[in-house]
């Protein structure tokens, strides 16, 4: 992904969206989600995860962007 399409991504993002931005496989993702070590916070609703975007772009060491 681009800076610009992570930074334009909406509020909490799917866990494989955040995978992807970071550079992670699937496998990997849930890997880490199921040990506790996804490197963002991870929101579980039911079967689905979710990541909030203005933590990945922390952890990217990007700042949001302006219409935010």
């Amino acid at each position: 992904m681009t800076i610009a399409e992570v930074q334009a991504l909406p509020a909490v993002v799917p866990l494989l969206t955040a995978a992807r931005a970071l550079g992670l496989s699937r496998n990997t993702a849930y890997r880490l989600v199921a040990r506790g070590q996804f490197p963002c916070r991870v929101i579980q609703t039911g079967d689905s995860y979710r990541v909030p975007t203005v933590e990945l772009l922390a952890l990217l060491g990007l700042a949001p962007s302006k219409d935010e």
